[in-house]
């Protein structure tokens, strides 16, 4: 009986902690307890009404474009970031580490941003098309719609799986490739069958990562007009539909749960495991004649998704006309205010991430699988969808007797920042935990150390590449974080971001362009100290 009540059984016989299961648990609960405000509106809703509802041509036509933008960007997204993430890491190609940096850039802008300046760029009067004019090119092919929506949000978001595979790979015993060489296996043979298993977690956790972002995305599919899910749930709030927006978001969920559960179920069965001896050295693969060749893929992608918004950027910041608003003036206090939150998200992010992303990877049961899920439905739910959640929330937690301020404040901005991104943090350090030789482990227990001495001495220095990965993760997104930061901020409490908002809004696109220069250039620093603690030279 003590033993039962002390311990849990995995799936291949290892003990899950009590302690270390009720806290990834509990971290569990709580990013999925804002989430029962949808279901509580929802529920109240008469059950004819809500069958009219979910029936009507809109919301069949919100649920296919939703599900065909899904499976659409992760697909793409990961033809081009695991091919990246290879290119880098494993071959000989030319300025290795300066592409390993530009490559995940993209990540620090906001697809919002980017959409707006693809359309700006390529739109049916936009700045391309004005360079094409005198070659007598008359019109261009139409950025709005789902193939734009496609474009934007996959230039933005590939880089999720080129990080994850990346640190997959950095991590690799690359000694196991040249062992199959030397038993006579081709170079696409031994990727298939040595590499591929091993990078395959890191694939899915960043493909998860896209797909649940873009079936949450609200300010690329807005911009390019297509309805889909965020933006339906947006204008029913704003139009007094709360009940047909509790719907539609609890049909998100549905689908948010049900991809989940996909990923899952494609996740290799088998764990593998390294030393780490080998990681991240071997003799590069060459790419011979392709070798320059290779380049164009990496050129090609960076000058869509970073060189077109630098473009328009510099295009507003120099050509925008109108009168100086002093109320739009930037100030650095922003800069600062969206830093400080960020990091403190990041931080946290990190924090509760581990215990949830140790235990899925270290054991593997379905109740560990199951937490690991769990934290996942946060990041799919839209931004407003969850600050609504948790004003709710906040607002009745203010009115209880003797309680203190709950909304709004940056403590409650920190949680939604929290809920919505911590799956990036999990996502990363899962795979991490998956390549760590559980006999290490057992080593150090038999040369007297405790379980918490041995994770501090021998697991934690290994996966702190994926923890530090998760929390740069974390980090960037909520610089970019739009709807929770409009909504829980507390009064007075402007960022970059907010700024953005606000002068896009209000269409003086100069004033834009500052704060949003300055927010890719901080997220791209982050990224530059994040990619440097993964041992960028071979």
């Amino acid at each position: 009986m003590r033993s039962l009540l002390g311990r849990l059984r995995s799936d291949d016989g290892d003990s899950l902690p009590l302690g270390l299961t009720l806290l990834a648990a509990a971290i569990a609960a709580a990013a999925i307890f804002p989430l029962s405000w949808v279901v509580l509106t929802a529920i109240e809703v008469e059950p004819g009404r809500a069958f009219e509802l979910l029936v009507q041509p809109a919301t069949r036509e919100v649920l296919l474009n939703s599900v065909l933008l899904m499976a659409a960007v992760t697909v793409l997204s990961i033809l081009i970031g695991v091919p990246l993430a290879y290119l880098t890491v494993r071959t000989d190609l030319p300025f290795s580490r300066f592409w390993s940096v530009v490559v995940a850039l993209p990540l620090v802008v906001p697809s919002y941003i980017g959409a707006f300046a693809f359309v700006s760029a390529f739109g049916p009067r936009g700045e391309f098309h004005e360079l094409l004019a005198p070659l007598g090119i008359e019109r261009l092919p139409n950025i709005y719609g789902f193939p734009g929506a496609v474009l934007v949000i996959t230039l933005y978001t590939y880089p999720y799986v080129y990080l994850t595979t990346r640190a997959a790979l950095l991590s690799f015993d690359t000694t196991l490739v040249e062992a199959a060489r030397t038993l006579d296996h081709d170079r696409w043979s031994a990727f298939r069958k040595v590499t591929l298993p091993h990078i395959r977690p890191a694939i899915a956790a960043g493909g998860l990562l896209v797909a649940l972002y873009a079936v949450s995305d609200f300010g690329t599919p807005a911009i390019m007009r297509l309805s889909v899910f965020t933006r339906q749930i947006y204008v029913e709030y704003h139009a007094f539909g709360q009940d047909y927006a509790a719907l539609l978001s609890l049909q998100l969920l549905a689908i948010v749960l049900l991809v989940l559960a996909l990923e899952w179920w494609v996740r290799p069965d088998e764990t593998v495991h390294s030393n780490l001896q080998g990681a991240g050295g071997g003799t590069p693969v060459s790419l011979g004649r392709w070798r320059w060749p290779a380049t164009l893929l990496p050129a090609s992608v960076t000058t869509l998704a970073l060189v077109v918004p630098l473009w328009i950027l510099g295009l507003w910041l120099v050509n925008a006309e109108g009168g100086r608003r002093p109320s739009f003036a930037f100030e650095w206090s922003y800069a600062v205010n969206s830093v400080t939150v960020a990091a403190a998200a990041a931080v946290v992010a990190a924090l509760v991430a581990l215990p949830v992303g140790y235990l899925s990877g270290r054991y593997d049961s379905p109740l560990s699988n199951l937490l690991d899920r769990a934290t996942y439905v946060g990041f799919a739910v839209p931004g407003i969808v969850l600050a609504l959640a948790l004003v709710y929330f906040g607002a009745r937690a203010n009115s209880l007797p003797a309680a203190p301020q709950l909304y709004p404040t940056l403590a409650l901005l920190v949680f939604a920042y929290v809920v919505r991104f911590m799956p990036q943090a999990v996502g990363s350090i899962r795979p991490s935990t998956l390549q760590v030789d559980p006999k290490l482990v057992e080593a150090a227990r038999t040369l007297g150390d405790a379980p918490t001495r041995a994770f501090r001495r021998v697991t934690l220095p290994l996966i702190a590449p994926g923890v530090v990965a998760g929390g740069a993760l974390v980090f960037l997104t909520t610089m970019k974080e739009l709807p929770a930061t409009l909504m829980l901020r507390p009064t007075g409490f402007e960022t970059l971001v907010t700024h953005i908002w606000r002068a896009q809004a209000s269409a003086y696109f100069q004033y834009a362009a500052i704060p949003a220069l300055l927010l890719i250039v901080i997220s791209g620093l982050s990224m530059v100290v994040m990619l440097s603690q993964e041992r960028l030279g071979r």
